[in-house]
């Protein structure tokens, strides 16, 4: 479905290509100031237009259409709608017979018996990350004192920043492929006791909004997969002090499910972009064999580039629902 979370709820709608994309946010505490300037920086954070990153260029402009009187919540369910401007849907029609390899627009064609908008990739579409932004923009507020931080850690492969990946990135854009990417996010600021074991653990529900982001291929907290070569002497976190602070952070700040008052720390990795410029051999329906498909369009080489603030407002979402309930 395409609702997420219980007490913070978060209604997601539209398509890449269609009049316009948004959200609905139920479950907002009243008496917080918003205004359509408070989401500016983070939709900046995920803006095309720098090398790596698709050239379709959007206004990216929030309408508050609800929730929001004299410049503060109401209690009521909040909406927040962005219009779409810059699409060309031609670029898509060959995709009806000859279905993208990595997208969803065979599967998708399936099941809704190609009802479904397959421009831009419809609702699959990495372009459904903007209302989400906006819904953590909304649901840092709700939260206060918890800092939620991501930032990308690798790209191709390479770790560091910008000028580390530099040659990596330059290299898939000339031959007219793509790239993955890992973003590592910290949460601070949990109280200890936030979350509930087992189906909705702290972990569990963060992997279950960030694996809901198109493209991302894993989640791991604290130690991750690394855990499993360490001895227990080596990924148990001492406890250091009475406020619960630990040694170490190999959990990533839960234990049991619960925040347990270190930092919520985990890492998500990114798939490279589907949609390449370089020739790929598919399947043809139209002609019943296999074919070459050259993908039109504009895409980004590395989409991770725009994915830190994703991450982020998926954790946020995440902690103002744990924490409302």
């Amino acid at each position: 479905m395409n609702t997420f979370g219980q007490k913070f709820r978060v209604s997601l709608f539209g398509e890449s290509h269609g009049k316009g994309i948004g959200i609905v946010v139920d479950g907002v505490p009243a008496g917080i100031p918003l205004s359509e300037q408070d989401f500016t920086e983070d939709i900046l954070r995920r803006k095309s237009g720098a090398k790596g990153t698709t050239p379709r260029i959007e206004d990216d402009k929030p309408e508050i259409l609800s929730g929001v009187f004299g410049g503060k919540t109401t209690g009521a369910p909040l909406a927040v709608i962005f219009r779409n401007n810059n699409t060309r849907s031609s670029d898509y029609e060959i995709f009806k017979e000859m279905p993208r390899p990595g997208h969803a627009d065979f599967a998708a064609g399936v099941k809704w018996d190609n009802f479904n908008d397959p421009r831009g990739g419809g609702h699959f579409s990495g372009r459904l990350t903007l209302p989400v932004v906006a819904a953590g923009v909304i649901a840092k507020k709700a939260v206060g004192d918890v800092c939620v931080n991501a930032r990308l850690i690798e790209v191709g492969g390479v770790s560091g920043g910008a000028g580390e990946w530099q040659a990596v990135l330059d290299k898939a854009i000339e031959e007219g492929d793509s790239l993955g990417g890992v973003v590592e996010c910290s949460v601070d600021g949990v109280p200890v006791g936030v979350g509930e074991p087992f189906f909705d653990s702290v972990e569990a529900m963060i992997a279950h909004a960030v694996f809901s982001i198109p493209g991302v291929r894993g989640v791991e907290f604290g130690d991750g997969f690394q855990a499993s070569r360490m001895k227990g002497s080596e990924h148990n976190d001492p406890i250091g002090s009475d406020s619960g602070h630990c040694l170490k952070n190999g959990a990533g700040g839960l234990n049991g499910g619960l925040a347990n008052g270190n930092s919520i720390v985990f890492r998500v990795a990114f798939k490279p972009t589907s949609s390449i410029r370089k020739a790929q051999t598919t399947y043809d329906f139209s002609t019943g064999r296999m074919g070459t498909l050259e993908i039109p369009g504009r895409h980004d080489v590395c989409f991770a580039l725009r994915t830190p603030v994703v991450v982020e407002a998926m954790a946020a979402i995440v902690i103002a629902d744990l924490i409302l309930r």
